[in-house]
């Protein structure tokens, strides 16, 4: 991506973040969902099409599509917000897509977990057999005192 593809990107999300953050969007799909975060904007080549990637913590999947919907309903509205502040001879046309992230970053985390703690039983298993086998597990040795 050349530099100036990543400063538009970085415009639009500044500017969808800030038509999010005011609450703009007046449809019921958007207006009730709660926090809405663009993570991030894939813009073309030729600066006419912009993909924003947005997730809205603690809702369901019928929750985040219906959310989507809204936020492609409203990008004619996003368009003209966008035209406004860039001052570009094209606008981006935008769509949006969940961005599925964090839940991946969430399932790797615990998948992580429970492999360490799988291995530390395995390590605590071996552990407990070498101590039978060298004697660990006898109790005090009697022995001549020295």
């Amino acid at each position: 991506m050349t530099q100036r593809m990543e400063r538009v990107a970085a415009e639009v999300r500044a500017v969808l973040g800030e038509v999010l953050a005011r609450d703009e969007i007046k449809d019921p799909r958007v207006c009730g969902a709660g926090l809405i975060t663009v993570t991030h904007v894939r813009i073309s080549g030729d600066l006419r099409h912009a993909r924003a990637l947005f997730t809205v913590h603690g809702l369901d999947e019928q929750a985040l599509e219906r959310v989507r919907a809204g936020l492609d309903h409203a990008s004619g509205f996003f368009r003209r917000a966008i035209a406004r502040r860039l001052r570009t001879k094209v606008s981006p046309s935008v769509s949006f897509e969940v961005d599925r992230v964090f839940d991946q970053e969430e399932k790797l985390d615990r998948l992580l977990r429970e492999t360490e703690a799988e291995t530390h039983a395995r390590a605590e298993e071996t552990a407990d057999e070498r101590g039978v086998e060298d004697g660990a597990g006898e109790g005090p040795r009697s022995g001549p005192a020295r």
